[in-house]
C-alpha cells in the first residue's frame, strides 16, 4: 500500500508540475526510433503458448537414450558454429571454398537441431527440475501449497532470443531504459540504432541476448553450450521464481519501470545467476560427467581478462565522478581495442555495456561489493534452498549487509 501511494504522489507531480516533460519527449524520441524493430511479447505468445498446449496434449512419449540425444544436439551446435565461421571467412574473402556445398552442408545441419530441439528441451528441464527438487526447490509459495510440484511450470525453448536496447546515462553507469528488439537483427540495424539513441545524449547498446525469463515458456539460445544452456534454462526459471517473493517483485517493478533500484536489480541478478551456475553443475555431474560437452576444466589463462575488466570499471567511475564524460569515453574504446586484440571481440564498450553487465555482481564487469556479500552468505547457508529463501525475502541492500556474520 505504501510503494502505491509513492508511485501515485510521484505521478500526480509530473502531471501537474510538468517535470517529467523531458522524459516524455525522451520516450517518445525512442519510441519512434525503436518503433520498426520492437519484439512483442504478446504476439510471440499467441503461437507459442498454443504450441506448448499441443505439445503437452499430444505429443508422444518416445522412449529414447537422453544422454545421446543431448550429447547429439550439441555436437550439432559445434558443427554448425564451425561451418557459418567458414562461410562467413570466404564471404569475407579471407578464405577460399565451395559456397554452396558449405550451404547446403549448413542447412542440412540446422535441420537435423531444428529436429532435435524439442525432446532437448523436454529432457533438460526434466532433468533440472529433479535436482531442484533434490534441493528443496519447488515454487515460492511452499507454505501455501503443499505439493512438491515444480511452479512457475519450467518450461523453455530452444530459439534465437530477442536482442535487449539498453540505455545508460553518459554521466553514471545505470541502466534507465531497457526494450526487447527483434532477435534477427542484422549488424547494421543494431549499429543505426545505438547511433541514433546516443543522439539523444545517452549511452545505448544492443545487447545479443542468451536467454529471456520475461516470456513462457522461457527463451535460450539454440547455439550455445551444452552447460550454458542448463544454467540459462535454470536461471529465467528462477526468475520467474522470484517474482512471487519481496526480491523478485521489487525488480518486477525496477525492470517495467515504475520504481527503479538498481541495487535490487543487482541483487535479484547475481543471486539467480549464482543458484543456476550451482543447479547447473550438479546436472552436468549426474547426467553428463562423462561428456565433452559438460563442464569444462578451467584453466587460468595468462591474461587475465577478469582483472582488466575491473580495473577499466574503476577507472570509468573515477572518471564519470569527476565529470570527464569524453575522456571516460575515450579510455574505454582505447581499452576495447586492447581487449580486441588480445582474442576478446567486444563490439562495443560505454556506459550501457556496464550498466547491463554490471548487474551480475559476481561477474568481471561489476566492482559492487554485493557479489561479495552474496557469496559471503551463501557460505554460511545451511543450504543452497537455505541461501535462496534469505535472498528471496530481502527488500533493500541493507538486509543483505545485516545478513552476513
Amino acid at each position: 500500500m505504501r510503494l502505491r501511494l509513492i508511485v501515485i504522489s510521484l505521478l500526480l507531480l509530473c502531471l501537474f508540475s510538468g517535470s517529467c516533460a523531458p522524459a516524455r519527449g525522451f520516450d517518445r524520441s525512442l519510441k519512434s526510433i525503436v518503433k520498426p524493430y520492437r519484439f512483442s511479447i504478446a504476439r510471440w505468445e499467441s503461437t507459442a503458448i498454443p504450441g506448448e498446449v499441443n505439445r503437452l496434449v499430444f505429443g508422444k512419449r518416445e522412449k529414447v537414450d537422453k544422454a545421446q540425444v543431448v550429447t547429439g544436439y550439441f555436437s550439432l551446435v559445434e558443427q554448425i558454429k564451425s561451418l557459418e565461421s567458414k562461410i562467413a571467412a570466404i564471404n569475407a574473402g579471407n578464405k577460399q571454398g565451395d559456397l554452396a556445398s558449405l550451404e547446403a552442408e549448413l542447412n542440412s545441419l540446422q535441420e537435423q537441431r531444428a529436429a532435435l530441439a524439442d525432446k532437448v528441451e523436454r529432457i533438460i528441464a526434466r532433468q533440472i527440475k529433479e535436482v531442484l527438487a533434490e534441493e528443496g526447490i519447488f515454487n515460492p509459495m511452499v507454505k501455501y501449497i503443499k505439493l512438491k510440484v515444480s511452479f512457475p511450470p519450467l518450461d523453455f525453448n530452444l530459439e534465437p532470443p530477442p536482442h535487449l536496447l539498453v540505455i545508460s546515462p553518459k554521466d553514471r553507469i545505470e541502466s534507465i531504459r531497457e526494450i526487447l528488439l527483434q532477435p534477427n537483427l542484422s549488424l547494421e540495424e543494431m549499429e543505426s540504432i545505438e547511433e541514433r539513441v546516443d543522439k539523444l545524449g545517452v549511452s545505448s547498446l544492443v545487447v545479443e541476448l542468451g536467454g529471456l525469463g520475461a516470456t513462457y515458456p522461457t527463451f535460450v539460445a539454440d547455439n550455445a553450450s551444452l552447460q550454458f544452456t542448463i544454467n540459462t534454462a535454470t536461471e529465467e526459471w528462477l526468475h520467474q521464481y522470484l517474482v512471487f517473493k519481496p526480491l523478485g517483485l521489487l525488480y518486477l517493478l525496477d525492470v517495467t519501470g515504475i520504481s527503479r533500484n538498481y541495487e535490487i536489480a543487482t541483487i535479484n541478478e547475481t543471486v539467480a545467476s549464482m543458484v543456476s551456475k550451482e543447479i547447473g553443475t550438479i546436472v552436468s555431474q549426474k547426467y553428463y560427467s562423462g561428456s565433452k560437452n559438460s563442464a569444462q576444466q578451467e584453466q587460468k589463462p595468462e591474461f587475465d581478462f577478469n582483472r582488466e575488466m575491473r580495473e577499466i570499471r574503476r577507472t570509468v567511475d573515477t572518471y564519470l565522478a569527476r565529470g570527464e564524460i569524453t575522456q571516460a569515453e575515450e579510455f574505454m574504446e582505447q581499452k576495447r581495442q586492447y581487449l580486441v586484440s588480445m582474442g576478446y571481440p567486444i563490439r562495443k564498450l560505454n556506459q550501457a555495456y556496464f550498466a547491463f553487465y554490471g548487474t551480475y555482481a559476481d561477474s568481471p564487469t561489476s566492482i559492487s561489493p554485493i557479489g561479495a556479500e552474496l557469496k559471503k552468505l551463501r557460505e554460511q547457508s545451511a543450504s543452497l534452498k537455505d541461501f535462496l529463501d534469505t535472498v528471496a525475502a530481502m527488500t533493500s541492500r541493507p538486509e543483505l549487509s545485516q545478513s552476513i556474520r
